[in-house]
């Protein structure tokens, strides 16, 4: 087994109190460990850190990677594809395409070198699931997982209305652990299953779901009741209903109180802090603030930002009625998917515009959060990738929170209106290397569960990102100078050295086995496939991780 040391490097570790300290890190079997106790022992093989940051490896807490949506998305704009710029195979490497929507080994290369070695796909229908670990295989250079859809599932609606959380919660345990995933993910809950049947929407916490006979708001806390008795190690992730509608504040807030106190990750939450009247345009504007205090006040509940940029990029949601708003809005072309007794989900392309007064503020409504956010352990840095920009934009967003001054040059140039309806002009925080640290590493790992991603001490997978010191951080965090996953140095300078394969990171939950038997008939009584066919075989995993739960 060899010894490999980072020597002298500046490390910023938050999980462990490291704030620029100049340390070793010392890696063993893909590990980092303490620091041999025999003065005799020295390592294999030794990388001069001297002068460098030294941090954990990125860890994306909620992107969009793969499933059928994704693949969808990557054939509606072929135009990027052929314009674009293109990922050439190596004697290591395989080709790709970039565009808002890369292809599979173009996505994990692309990661790998900005420094991230963990993404979580955040929406994937279950019925899907088998094709996305074969997408996964393809998705070199990190660990990864998903989140499974279950807001508008049938079985869940069905135990919900008969008030039977027992089924409800064995049925997840069985679901989840069936389609290898991660965790369980509300998109709009309820809103969807009313699209699917007839075109509409839920506009409210209090919405009927017709032939169902429940509510968005019986979805959210039976479910976040369930993954908290199931012991999951990350807590219900929603995404709430009436995204992008101005006015929509209010319902975020309520969702937030309909957890009573449940633990609960409100993803994306840039979409959902408008003001102003649905009806009218010109009234949009900025409501983080109460959503803040809201937070601050509340530690049941953390955050992930959904950072609009301007440029080209594809909206692909699970929220099919959020689709077609979009493609009534922007007139563009559209695909709309309803996944059987599951889920759905609308593309548009769309462009963001510097000199809309709508795509400003949306970019400024996700830097407010970020700057008003006292406690970073709570929030996490997303783009909602593609959603609000790829995630190729996180070093241009690290620098807008780490330099006022960058700020005020874009304020120069985006709508007026801006300046009226959000505080963003009046902010002055600038974030430290440690913050920065936090929000793309040590908290996003915390939320998700993950106890050895996200930090440097004894234990952690031995994810390791250095760069080179740089006064303009977007130049900083575009070219790290290494990327370490597993302990192998997998990039230098921008060059890919290793073609890692990466891990599958899924959870095992617990059920009665007892419950399968309803599940089944059920099942075979509606779906297009049958019973057997459905969970996915561990031989689709290839290299996998069981993440263990509480319980």
């Amino acid at each position: 087994m060899s010894l490999f040391k980072i020597a002298g490097g500046t490390v910023y570790d938050p999980r462990n109190g490291v704030d620029g300290q100049v340390r070793d890190i010392w890696i063993e079997d893909g590990r980092v460990v303490a620091p041999p106790t025999d003065p005799a022992r020295r390592p294999d093989r030794t990388l001069d850190a001297v002068g460098l940051v030294v941090m954990p490896g990125g860890v994306d807490m909620h992107c969009h990677i793969a499933g059928p949506k994704v693949n969808v998305a990557r054939k509606m704009m072929p135009e990027t594809k052929r314009l674009g710029p293109k990922v050439v195979r190596t004697s290591i490497t395989r080709s790709g395409t970039l565009g808002s929507v890369p292809s599979t080994f173009a996505t994990g290369y692309k990661y790998a070198g900005l420094g991230y070695t963990t993404a979580i796909d955040a929406a994937i229908p279950p019925l899907a699931a088998r094709h996305v670990h074969e997408e996964f295989h393809d998705t070199p250079m990190i660990d990864k997982g998903f989140l499974v859809l279950v807001g508008n599932n049938h079985y869940v609606l069905k135990q919900l209305h008969a008030k039977e959380p027992e089924k409800l919660r064995n049925y997840l345990g069985w679901l989840i652990g069936a389609a290898k995933g991660y965790g369980a993910k509300l998109v709009n809950p309820g809103g969807v299953e009313i699209w699917k049947s007839g075109g509409g929407d839920a506009h409210g916490l209090d919405s009927n779901i017709e032939h169902f006979d429940v509510t968005p708001r019986q979805i959210i806390t039976g479910v976040s009741q369930a993954v908290m008795d199931l012991g999951l190690p990350h807590p219900v992730h929603i995404h709430c209903n009436n995204l992008g509608v101005p006015g929509n504040w209010q319902t975020t807030l309520e969702t937030m109180k309909a957890l009573e106190g449940r633990r609960g990750h409100v993803t994306h939450i840039q979409f959902h802090s408008y003001g102003g009247d649905p009806n009218d345009q010109s009234t949009f504007r900025s409501e983080v603030r109460p959503l803040v205090d809201y937070v601050t006040s509340h530690t049941n509940l953390t955050i992930d930002v959904g950072q609009v940029m301007f440029g080209d990029t594809t909206s692909m949601t699970g929220d099919g009625p959020l689709g077609y708003f979009l493609h009534k809005v922007y007139g563009r072309k559209w695909f709309s998917g309803d996944t059987e007794m599951e889920a759905g989900c609308g593309i548009v392309p769309i462009t963001y515009k510097d000199k809309s007064r709508v795509h400003a503020l949306q970019w400024a409504i996700g830097l407010e959060w970020y700057l008003l956010m006292e406690d970073p352990w709570r929030i996490a840095m997303s783009t909602d990738h593609p959603n609000g920009a790829s995630f190729m934009a996180y070093p241009e967003i690290i620098a807008l929170l780490m330099d006022r001054t960058r700020r005020e040059e874009y304020l120069k140039r985006v709508h007026p209106r801006v300046r009226e309806a959000s505080s963003l002009a009046d902010l002055t925080r600038e974030y430290t290397l440690n913050e920065i640290a936090i929000i793309t590493r040590a908290a996003p790992a915390k939320i998700l569960g993950l106890d050895r991603k996200g930090h440097l001490g004894a234990g952690a997978d031995a994810d390791v990102t250095i760069y080179s010191p740089d006064a303009d951080r977007q130049r900083m965090f575009e070219l790290p100078r290494y990327v370490i996953h597993h302990g192998e140095v997998v990039v230098e300078q921008g060059e890919i050295r290793q073609n890692a394969a990466g891990k599958t990171l899924h959870v095992v939950p617990g059920y009665d086995p007892a419950a399968v038997d309803d599940i089944r008939s059920w099942f075979e009584e509606f779906y297009s496939i049958q019973f057997a066919n459905y969970p996915v075989d561990d031989s689709y995993l290839h290299d996998h991780e069981v993440v263990p739960t509480a319980r």
